[in-house]
């Protein structure tokens, strides 16, 4: 570590030794790990599984770190759901039902090999918000659409979230989007949701492997989508729209067709100048994790 003491005329400080946060991301299809220092990433490492148990979560997270250090000063964690009232364990996750009713402070126990120094739970969503923000700088109402495994929300209103239900602005993956023809059933029984038309069961269904690469504006999961936004924009009126997430980040190349579908008709309580952008890293939610608890330590 280089030494940055500063000297201020004839009194030197000494510099201050930054921490080091790990953040943990418990997805649908694999789990990333970020580390950071200040604002410095050190690392990020992805370990994949498939319908994972319990042990595996546990076994990713530990084989994620490598024999990394582990004295980490906090450790936050993102997992999809709904937290129970203490959120010490997740009552709900459709996506990934071997989280549901662990302890999480005993899960992450277990993969550091022992207890962190502190842990900080926060939904999926919220996390990749909150680094988004950080990273951006985005001034005034940002909202992240994370579509992935299933489709989580997070609305910030320069970085203070908006909380509906839990931490979260309400639940958009359960949206009722249903489009004339198409009909769908989602993940959590819900007639036509979001999540039922983008969410990446669905989409493997649809298109096999690679679906950013197959899918196009006129394309049923897209049009839910732009519907979905359209939503958004009634109901939130952000001045930011960034869509986040393992196909997020990768729908570029269709983002200005998405755009013009958004906008035909729009109602005009939507905010004037609002920007619509997609995500730059599959770590945003790791990394939005271990920012999320430095921002909470003491």
């Amino acid at each position: 570590m280089i030494d940055t003491t500063p000297s201020f005329g004839d009194a030197t400080c000494p510099a201050v030794a930054l921490p080091t946060l790990l953040g943990i991301d418990i997805g649908g299809t694999g789990c990333k790990l970020a580390a950071l220092r200040g604002d410095a990433i050190l690392w990020t490492v992805k370990r994949g599984y498939r319908t994972p148990s319990a042990l595996d979560l546990v076994n990713a997270i530990r084989h994620g770190l490598g024999g990394r250090e582990a004295d980490f000063s906090a450790v936050g964690l993102c997992v999809p759901g709904i937290l129970d009232d203490r959120r010490e364990r997740v009552a709900l996750s459709v996506n990934v039902p071997a989280l549901m009713d662990i302890p999480l402070h005993e899960l992450v126990s277990r993969a550091l090999g022992h207890a962190p120094a502190a842990m900080h739970v926060v939904n999926d969503s919220i996390a990749s918000g909150y680094d988004i923000f950080a990273t951006r700088k985005l001034a005034g109402r940002l909202l992240v659409l994370a579509i992935g495994t299933g489709v989580g929300a997070a609305v910030l209103d320069d970085g203070i979230i908006l909380k509906v239900d839990d931490d979260s602005p309400g639940h958009v993956g359960q949206f009722d989007v249903s489009l004339e023809g198409t009909r769908v059933i989602g993940p959590d029984g819900g007639a036509g949701s979001l999540e039922g038309y983008i969410g990446a069961a669905a989409l493997r269904q649809r298109y096999g492997s690679d679906p950013a690469s197959k899918l196009r504006p006129d394309h049923p999961p897209l049009r839910a989508l732009a519907r979905a936004i359209r939503i958004c924009h009634a109901m939130y009126r952000p001045h930011h729209i960034v869509l986040a997430g393992g196909l997020g980040i990768r729908l570029g190349g269709v983002l200005g067709a998405l755009r013009q579908r958004i906008e035909k008709d729009l109602t005009r309580v939507a905010r004037p100048g609002w920007t619509l952008s997609c995500g730059d890293s599959d770590f945003h939610a790791a990394s939005g994790a271990a920012r999320w608890a430095a921002r909470l330590a003491p």
